[in-house]
């Protein structure tokens, strides 16, 4: 689990709602028709937007904001090393007897094991990788979305509220609390955008872009094992998808 995300969500909803807790009046902060024309409108205008299946895939594509972690790229070139010393010392076969947990590297593998062409193997792993790339950008696109709908459906709440408000001016102390109920769709619509949408697809771009170096690191991996490269001359180009500080600890940790 990404304790990042869950922290952070944890604590602006909190410190949100304990605000709101040691007010005076914190019931006048719950509206149900304010939440309706909020959540409602929201998700109205992304289904719009996008097709059924494109919205409920999104929320799948969104626990990975919170329970996946993508796998550390450093573990990921010290077991190609491996990989790649027991290739050149026993030959591709021998690798079938190997246990992977990466699932790509692991598909990748079995197909040199299989024997081919290190055009499909390129091929098969390419196409692998931006399938993931789409389906994580169409999750980000769905959750940005919200994030502009919920200001937006805010806003036209609390223009609805004012139009009410206006229309019945004959009790003077009525207009304080109609305008504090037609304010509360703009604070939802911040909240719903702030602390929640735009925060995950920002976190879904991040996953991206691990999934991508990742994958990436694999390709070149597989091919470099299938060419009979020396193990530690692909550890070497493996280690130039890492940012340099973390290229940096790694030779400090082989020495």
């Amino acid at each position: 689990m990404d304790l990042a995300t869950l922290l952070g969500l944890v604590t602006a909803w909190g410190l949100i709602i304990a605000t709101i807790a040691l007010g005076a009046a914190a019931g006048t902060f719950v509206n149900m028709p304010s939440l309706a024309i909020v959540l409602g409108g929201t998700f109205a205008v992304v289904l719009m937007r996008f097709t059924l299946g494109q919205f409920i895939g999104s929320i799948k594509t969104a626990t990975k904001a919170f329970l996946h972690k993508s796998e550390s790229p450093q573990a990921i070139i010290e077991n190609v090393v491996e990989l790649a010393g027991i290739a050149r010392k026993e030959g591709l076969l021998a690798l079938e007897r190997q246990e992977i947990s990466n699932p790509v590297l692991s598909k990748g593998i079995m197909m040199l094991v299989d024997g081919h062409e290190p055009g499909v193997v390129k091929k098969a792993l390419l196409t692998e990788m931006n399938e993931t790339l789409n389906r994580h950008s169409l999750g980000q696109q769905i959750f940005k979305a919200m994030g502009d709908a919920a200001p937006a459906m805010g806003m036209i709440g609390t223009l609805v509220g004012l139009v009410q408000m206006l229309s019945n001016m004959s009790d003077p102390k009525s207009i304080g609390p109609a305008m504090a109920v037609a304010l509360l769709t703009t604070l939802y619509g911040a909240m719903l955008a702030n602390m929640f949408a735009l925060p995950i697809a920002d976190k879904l771009s991040l996953r991206s872009s691990e999934e991508q170096m990742n994958k990436n690191i694999i390709i070149e991996s597989v091919l470099g094992i299938q060419e009979g490269q020396n193990p530690k001359i692909l550890g070497e180009i493996l280690k130039n998808f890492l940012p340099a500080s973390k290229r940096d600890t790694e030779e400090e940790a082989a020495a």
